[in-house]
């Protein structure tokens, strides 16, 4: 992880030759109001700051507000984060990113760039597997193309791992630590095309730092 790795301590020294002990900030914590219900889950800044920091600024900036859920499989996932799918019914929802830019690196003060249609490069660094309850980048299946669109995981896809035999590589950075429940039955709503037949609109995506 090399200098991404934030210790879970900092000893700091006096002249007097005392240690104090200034534990790290809790993760922020993305607060999913939908139609269906709420869910809280933890944003991994700590692991992935890029994606974490990412997803982060487009929530504060407002981005994902009053987008809907395109694609939602049961067993398998609920996909979100296309700014097309302002329209439930377009056909271009799960195509569309954000615009390329530059945004914070909240763990370094750093500053990363959106480029390729809104894309960000892959962080590839963390182990966190593709289990129930996580959230992991959306990409084409082609290097550095994740930029707006998640999933939320709703079964063992550990497939979808980076650091898995196959070609998917979604890291993850994130896990639902509240409202499970409503995530699972986003996943089990009447779809055509994977498309919900009613639906599901993100009101609001918040961050608590």
């Amino acid at each position: 992880f090399g200098s991404r790795l934030i210790p879970p301590t900092q000893q700091l020294t006096s002249d007097l030759g005392q240690c104090k002990t200034t534990p790290i900030m809790p993760n922020p914590t993305a607060i999913f109001n939908t139609t269906m219900g709420e869910i809280q889950a933890e944003i991994y800044l700590d692991r992935v700051p890029i994606t974490a920091s990412n997803f982060i600024d487009l929530a504060q900036s407002g981005f994902y507000n009053g987008l809907h859920f395109h694609r939602v499989i049961p067993g398998f996932m609920n996909q979100f984060g296309c700014p097309h799918s302002k329209d439930p019914a377009s056909r271009r929802a799960g195509t569309g990113g954000p615009a390329d830019g530059q945004f914070k690196n909240l763990a370094t003060g750093g500053m990363e760039t959106r480029s390729n249609g809104g894309n960000i490069k892959d962080e590839l660094i963390s182990r966190d597997s593709n289990v129930p309850g996580t959230l992991s980048m959306a990409n084409t299946g082609s290097p550095n193309s994740g930029g707006s669109q998640f999933f939320m995981n709703v079964a063992n896809n550990s497939f979808l791992d980076h650091f898995s035999p196959g070609q998917s590589k979604h890291p993850v950075f994130g896990k639902i630590i509240s409202g499970y429940e409503i995530c699972e039955a986003i996943s089990k709503v009447p779809t055509r095309n994977d498309n919900p037949v009613t639906p599901v609109k993100m009101n609001s995506v918040t961050i608590r730092m």
